[in-house]
């Protein structure tokens, strides 16, 4: 597994995205709406965020990329998975 910039809190995920991204809007609006805490990291700003993003998805800069506080990975996830995910680490 390659490790992220950083690592979400408990609880909560990190969305890899780009302000353009009609698939990053309708997550982090879908995260905003099932109340999952979350922090979003510009791609386009932070280029050490772009490393990591073309890292894990084979050298392409797919937009959203999720990071769990295991350090594990999503690519274009849907809400649900994400909140899956969230509430099985909860337990």
């Amino acid at each position: 597994m390659i490790s992220p910039p950083q690592r979400p809190s408990q609880g909560g995920v990190d969305v890899y995205a780009t302000s353009w991204c009609p698939f990053c809007h309708r997550l982090i609006a879908s995260l905003t709406s099932m109340g999952i805490p979350f922090t979003v990291i510009d791609v386009e700003a932070d280029q050490g965020a772009a490393r990591f993003v073309e890292q894990v998805n084979g050298g392409n800069r797919v937009v959203p990329t999720v990071v769990f506080a295991d350090g594990s990975t999503a690519t274009n996830p849907d809400a649900r998975l994400v909140a899956d995910r969230v509430a099985t680490a909860a337990s």
